[in-house]
């Protein structure tokens, strides 16, 4: 039986059916499935328009809409707008993976977002944001031909969890249309070898179908002394990443590794310094061998921070003064790891690698962002 769901948003009369309206004091539970995580900062207006599912919204005001869901992949279509105010909306998924950053519309304008998730814990988590966020109505529907992008790397491609750190891997849904899904298995102080001695890969290999795709981005912690992350650049790294481009292909997906973006380290003359070195030689070595796709992600990082600067370049990563953000009230000088608008960076030169290799067919499905 084909999953779908079809929730309308807001007071006022009832929805046509199948939509199943939603109001602000819909709070989730086990039965029915579905509503609003917290309602204290949901409130709904209905502007009385001809179209119910448009006129009649929630103004969920960081809140999280929660859908249960057999896991799997969907195909998540969502309609914010207001026929009398303009609107702006974050919209996050799961571990907070972005689909929809500061989307605007004006007055009486209606826009229409669709994307697609992968779903492993049984439900389905809508984080929404923004200074005038909306929903308007959503329809979930299964998307069993949907292809999956597993990712597998360190803390600068994970899930983060505490606002603003943030990976690239959470930011790569921005990139994407419909019927791509990241699945971001990265784990933050991972190198190629612990991630594999973890079940790391396994746990992607178990799940990894033909067509689907490995991205493989390493090198950070493969530079570190102890025993159980440690590799040569040109001898067990290689061999390492090596393990994750033929167990993929070996069913029938497709690799593609991606080189580790440099750290925030200027000189005097306003040039980054290599602290990565043969990591970066071995990758592409290793990729020019298995003749593997390899997006360079450290020489895109490198001409990105040099462009922007030394001082300029801090905004892309964890630099904060004390008190900026409720989880570092000390601040951070953090050179490694970015915040979102970082995040929201590298996934695009991650994307722009994608286009200049000509992907096929994942270049058919990257936004023209």
């Amino acid at each position: 039986m084909t999953v779908s769901f079809k929730f309308d948003f807001g007071i006022g009369s009832a929805p046509p059916s199948p939509y199943i309206q939603v109001l602000p004091g819909t709070v989730y539970s086990e039965v029915p499935g579905y509503g609003f995580e917290s309602n204290e900062r949901v409130s709904s207006r209905n502007r009385d328009e001809t179209d119910r599912l448009r006129g009649a919204f929630c103004i969920p005001l960081d809140a999280v809409f929660t859908v249960d869901l057999p896991n799997g992949c969907y195909t998540v279509t969502a309609t914010i707008g207001d026929a009398i105010a303009p609107t702006a909306t974050t919209l996050k998924y799961g571990a907070g993976r972005m689909v929809l950053h500061k989307a605007v519309t004006s007055e009486g304008q209606y826009a229409v977002h669709s994307f697609t998730v992968k779903v492993t814990d049984g439900r389905l988590r809508l984080a929404f944001s923004g200074i005038a966020p909306r929903i308007n109505s959503l329809q979930i529907d299964e998307a069993n031909q949907a292809t999956t992008i597993y990712l597998a790397g360190d803390s600068t491609v994970t899930d983060q969890e505490t606002f603003p750190y943030a990976g690239w891997g959470q930011m790569l849904p921005l990139y994407f249309k419909t019927d791509v899904a990241i699945d971001n298995h990265a784990m933050s102080g991972r190198s190629s070898r612990s991630f594999i001695d973890e079940g790391r890969l396994a746990a992607i290999l178990e799940q990894i179908k033909p067509n689907d795709y490995l991205w493989i981005q390493f090198g950070h912690n493969d530079e570190k002394p102890d025993a159980e992350r440690a590799t040569e650049p040109f001898g067990s790294y290689k061999e390492k990443l090596a393990v994750y481009v033929e167990e993929a292909r070996a069913r029938g997906a497709r690799p593609v590794l991606i080189t580790p973006m440099h750290r925030r380290k200027f000189d005097g003359q306003g040039r980054i310094i290599d602290t990565h070195g043969d990591y970066l030689l071995g990758m592409k070595q290793l990729a020019a061998e298995l003749d593997v796709p390899l997006i360079d992600l450290a020489a895109k990082s490198k001409a990105l921070y040099e462009q922007l600067g030394d001082e300029p370049s801090k905004a892309l990563f964890m630099w904060a003064y004390p008190g900026e953000f409720i989880h570092f009230p000390d601040g951070a000088q953090d050179d490694t790891h970015f915040q979102e608008l970082g995040g929201i960076q590298m996934a695009g030169l991650v994307a722009e690698g994608v286009r200049e290799l000509g992907l096929s067919p994942l270049l058919l499905y990257l936004k023209g962002l």
